[in-house]
């Protein structure tokens, strides 16, 4: 067994319930964690033996550009999407941070972590 991550994926999108989250956009970060086997990508050095980071890259930045009201919807249709494409993937974790949200305090962020097993 092992472990793939994705660290800080930073991406632009317009989630939230505001109509001007919807509107402006905002800064996110995207950690995207996946358990997976790696016994023979590591003998092979073959990248069609392990899971390609350009791939889970990819689910990230398309599920990021559809909005939704909710970060716990986005992250739900990151993990769905990791597992349906990536049949390999034992376990997959994925935290989604809104960097400065609007809500009327000085933080840094907020976020949302869901893990979902195959």
């Amino acid at each position: 067994m092992g472990v793939i991550k994705l660290n800080r994926v930073k991406v632009y999108a317009y989630h939230g319930c505001l109509v001007e989250e919807g509107q402006i956009g905002s800064d996110y970060l995207v950690d995207l964690k996946i358990n997976t086997d790696l016994s023979l990508p590591a003998q092979s050095d073959n990248l069609s033996d392990t899971v390609d980071y350009v791939h889970l890259n990819k689910i990230i930045k398309e599920e990021m550009a559809q909005r939704s009201k909710l970060l716990e919807h986005v992250c739900d249709r990151i993990l769905n999407r990791s597992l349906s494409e990536i049949s390999t993937i034992t376990k997959a974790k994925v935290t989604v941070r809104k960097i400065n949200p609007p809500i009327g305090g000085d933080v840094a962020s907020v976020g949302v972590t869901m893990t979902k097993k195959r």
